[in-house]
């Protein structure tokens, strides 16, 4: 009898642990992004802490690369989670071919971007789907767009500020850098 009860008090120990555990990890880590961009770096650019904290995903694989040597900088880095089909949790690409004018007639619907680097406008939007927690950002400068793109966020934190912040640490080494050669950028075209 001794046996079964301690069997008994020792299973429901266990249940209890492995919930408080499962609810800890559903529990989503409000810390703000950081300030400063800093090291360790995926894709040499982008600060690891930072897409941790915006997706919730820790060690993420990662694929891709930026070249800043080109005349308007190319490139794109992706983030995965390692479990189950890794799906996509996060992207930022930087394109050398933006027309200017187009985000002004994105503008509809989002909210503009601060001037993070001068010469530069965008827009930022949380994505209407609730359950994927997804948002954007977008910045142009001259010929060169960067582009933030978090494909599923964190439950529980805001996730339009995430793109914000993110876009706030990475743009000013890869936009300043890709779009150097076009310093004539203006920030709001004249007489449209």
């Amino acid at each position: 009898m001794r046996t079964r009860i301690a069997i008994t008090a020792a299973l429901a120990c266990v249940l209890a642990l492995s919930t408080a555990c499962e609810n800890e990890q559903t529990t989503a880590d409000l810390t703000p992004l950081p300030t400063v961009a800093a090291p360790p770096y995926i894709c040499d650019q982008i600060p690891l802490k930072a897409v941790e904290l915006m997706t919730g995903v820790r060690n993420p694989l990662v694929r891709g690369f930026f070249d800043l040597s080109a005349d308007f900088g190319d490139g794109s880095c992706a983030v995965y989670r390692r479990d189950g089909d890794r799906p996509k949790v996060l992207q930022v690409i930087l394109t050398p071919a933006r027309v200017p004018g187009e985000v002004e007639e994105e503008l509809e619907g989002a909210t503009l971007l601060p001037e993070i680097v001068p010469g530069s406008i965008g827009y930022y939007f949380k994505d209407p789907h609730e359950d994927k927690y997804a948002a954007q950002a977008v910045l142009a400068r001259g010929k060169a767009e960067l582009s933030v793109q978090l494909v599923y966020g964190v439950k529980g934190r805001d996730n339009a500020a995430d793109v914000l912040a993110l876009m706030k640490l990475i743009a000013p080494k890869l936009i300043t850098s890709a779009s150097a050669s076009s310093p004539s950028a203006s920030a709001s075209p004249k007489g449209k």
